[in-house]
């Protein structure tokens, strides 16, 4: 197995309420069928898809998906980024779960949930600076 991931689904209970929220961030719809909604990252797609076709799709009882210890992150390359991203993302109706803050290890990051409970970590880690196209990797590129 490579070590990459390509897709990220998220269960979504309202497709509709989860894909508006993801949408008020900014982000683009790219073309995908019926019953998906996909949004292009850099290397990977984050897909919406109903949690009950999922639980089918996987063979699963809709009540053994439930919720898992998972978190996503976006690393930002400025720390003053931070603040007015959650800000953005509670106005487009995220609750903040922890505010924009300094972190013991030198970073400064904050959380949110989505209005379906998914937890995003907004982060800025002076450690691992974004390729110029936002392109992230654990302690960062090697210059060219």
């Amino acid at each position: 197995m490579e070590q990459r991931i390509s897709l990220i689904t998220l269960g979504a209970k309202d497709m509709d309420a989860l894909s508006q929220f993801y949408d008020a961030l900014g982000w683009q719809r790219t073309p995908s069928p019926d019953g998906v909604i996909a949004y292009d990252l850099i290397g990977q797609t984050l897909g919406l898809y109903p949690l009950d076709k999922l639980a089918e799709e996987i063979g699963l009882p809709l009540s053994d998906l439930g919720y898992g210890a998972c978190s996503f992150a976006q690393n930002l390359r400025f720390k003053e980024e931070v603040a007015p991203l959650l800000a953005r993302a509670e106005a487009a109706g995220a609750r903040i779960l922890k505010p924009a803050q300094d972190v013991f290890w030198g970073g400064h990051h904050g959380y949110f949930a989505d209005p379906e409970g998914h937890i995003w970590e907004i982060a800025h880690n002076p450690f691992s600076p974004l390729r110029a196209d936002g392109g992230f990797r654990w302690l960062g590129y090697e210059e060219t």
